[in-house]
Order: C-alpha cells, then structure tokens, then sequence
C-alpha cells in the first residue's frame, strides 16, 4: 500500500479497528446498592440474575462530535465506548464476600466504580466502608504473601528493595482499614505496587444511588461522590430512549443531565484516558486514547497500519473546525497544523492521518 490518507474516509479500515480493545471499567456493589440497575442504564442489559461477570459496552455522548458530524454531514456518528463488566453484588454475611470468582472480576478492571445506597435510612459512608473492608482483606493477603517472597528473592537480588519498602508501607496502610486509593502512598510508591494487582490500588470512582425525594440534595456526605437516581435512570422508559429524547424525559422528571454523559465523562478520565476527532461526509468518530500519547500512538487507535506506517498528522481544534466551517476551508487558510511522530495529542482536537506503509 502507498501513501494512505484517513480521517475523513476512515471507513476504509472500520473492519478492523483497533480500538474494538477496550478500557474494562468494574461495577460493583452490595446485593441490594441499585447497582444492577446502574448497569441497565448504562447499557441497557439486565444482568440482576447473573452469578458471574457480565460485560457490556457504554457509548459516550459527545456534543463535540455531534456538531462535526452535522458540520461534515456525516452519514454515520460513532461514539467513543468504554467496557464495563457488571459484578454479582458483595454480601455482608461473614464469610461470603469476595468469593475466588469475584476476587478475579474485580482484580480483571482497570478502575472500579463503586455504588453505595443514600435513601431509605442507607448510610453511603457505612456501605462504602462494608465494601471496601472486603477490598482491603483481599489485598492484605496478597501484600503479605508478596512482600514475603520479595524478601526471600531480595538476598540476591538488591534491586528489589524499592519493591519491597513499597509493599512494606502498603501493608502498614490496609492493616490500618485504609485502601490505597484513599491513603497517603506517593505515586511512585503505587507504580512499584503494579505487579501485586491490588484491589484498593485501582481509579475508583464513588457512586452515591439516591432516592426520589433526594433529588434536590446537594449534601451526601461524600463530596466526591456522583449522585445518581437510578430508580429513574433505570426505568424502561428511559433505557428505551437516547440522545435529545432522553435528556428531555429526564429533564421532565427533575434530572437535568442523565447518568451516561455524567458517567462517562468521568470514566474516560478515570481510566486515563482522552479522545480526539475524525469527521467526513462518510463519518464522524470519536477515538479514545491515552492521555499524553504522541501521535503515532493515537494513529494506533484507529489501525495499527497507521501507526506502523504513519508520516504525519494534520491537527486542528474542534471548536476552530466548526468556526470555519469545514475541512477543506481550513485547509484552504492555512489553519491546519502538519505535526510529526513527537506530537502529543491534545483531548478535543481533529486529526487525519497521513501514513505509508
């Protein structure tokens, strides 16, 4: 193949597109958090039965490239995603909490958004505690198995020291009650504890499952937390819809932005993770991407032809795209930018990509 050219006409290689691997998201709760209707609402699958993991795909609303998209006249929009996988509820009964099955679902994710109850008399910070006790036994036993087989190997092997002081503090923090995420470990000192696949050493995002009549609080108890009515969000009715037709039936019902654009905004920055734009009359796409990658790598989102072949980018800011109207005017008055293998990619800006292989 010569020289390729795809942004606008990346329809050529949509059978094959790499970013089909996605970021893995876990959804986890006790048995009774609403967690499974979070999950109905994300993806419209019912999974409340389920024993083991079930996965699902959340797509991403992105009025940046909806505007594209009627811009460039596209004939077909497609979102960035992420995977999420639905975990069977935690039980408080002693003894039956993180079974092996579990243990390995949540172990399998990237990052893990927890959910928690605040109506009907539930305490968010009380069941947020219950879950991350299972957590942090889980992890407790794995630091202390690891840090011993460290110090054994480190009688000759003086380059895991660093390793084990790392494994060391994290054992003194989760003996404490504390996950990592919520301690006072440095990043480095995680980076180290990359290899013991920690529970509590993963992005978690908080999930506070409110009721009717709390709709208008602001005060949860747990600031950093997402509020989310997912008796409302859950609703067949609102599952059925999308788009324009869902904000405006939820809007009618007390809810000015629905869970999935909220949700997904804060998953994608959970996992790390940015996106940037293709638009053209055949498509308009949104691409995830590293946050921080160079182009070449986000050339790789698309195809790995592209970033094995790829020559150059030519980049421009959405929100400047739109001023001027289109593609080929911003071509024709120079406001597209010619960037090389040693570009990081800023979230939001339109590439297409020049390659050669």
């Amino acid at each position: 193949m010569g020289l390729g050219i795809l942004a606008q006409h990346s329809v050529v290689v949509l059978g094959t597109v790499s970013s089909l691997v996605m970021e893995h998201l876990g959804l986890l709760g006790l048995a009774d958090s609403g967690h499974a209707g979070l999950f109905i609402a994300l993806t419209g699958l019912d999974a409340s039965t389920a024993s083991e993991k079930v996965l699902g795909v959340v797509a991403s609303p992105d009025e940046r490239l909806e505007q594209l998209a009627a811009m460039s006249k596209s004939r077909q929009v497609v979102p960035a995603t992420f995977q999420i996988a639905y975990l069977p509820g935690l039980s408080t009964e002693a003894g039956k909490g993180l079974g092996s099955r579990l243990l390995g679902g949540v172990r399998d994710c990237d990052a893990l958004m927890m959910v928690v109850r605040a109506d009907e008399g539930h305490d968010p910070a009380q069941e947020r505690t219950a879950i991350e006790e299972e957590l942090i036994l889980a992890d407790l036993g794995t630091v202390e198995n690891r840090l011993a087989k460290q110090q054994r190997a480190a009688k000759g092997d003086k380059s895991l020291a660093a390793e084990i002081a790392a494994l060391s503090r994290a054992e003194e923090v989760l003996s404490a009650g504390t996950p990592i995420y919520r301690s006072d470990l440095t990043p480095a000192e995680c980076d180290l504890l990359t290899p013991a696949f920690l529970l509590t050493n993963k992005p978690t995002l908080l999930v506070v499952n409110i009721g009717l009549d709390q709709l208008a609080e602001t005060d949860l108890g747990i600031p950093e937390a997402l509020s989310v009515c997912i008796e409302l969000e859950s609703d067949p009715d609102v599952v059925a819809t999308s788009g324009v037709a869902r904000a405006e039936l939820l809007a009618d019902l007390g809810i000015p932005e629905s869970v999935v654009p909220r949700l997904a905004r804060q998953a994608l920055e959970l996992l790390g993770r940015s996106t940037f734009l293709t638009t053209g009359e055949e498509e308009s796409r949104a691409w995830t991407f590293r946050t921080g990658a160079m182009a070449p790598e986000c050339a790789g989102a698309i195809h790995s032809d592209l970033q094995r072949g790829f020559i150059r980018a030519e980049v421009i800011d959405w929100q400047e795209l739109l001023k001027i109207g289109s593609w080929s005017a911003a071509k024709d008055v120079g406001k597209l930018r010619v960037e090389g293998k040693d570009y990081e990619v800023l979230d939001g800006e339109v590439l297409e990509i020049r390659f050669n292989i």
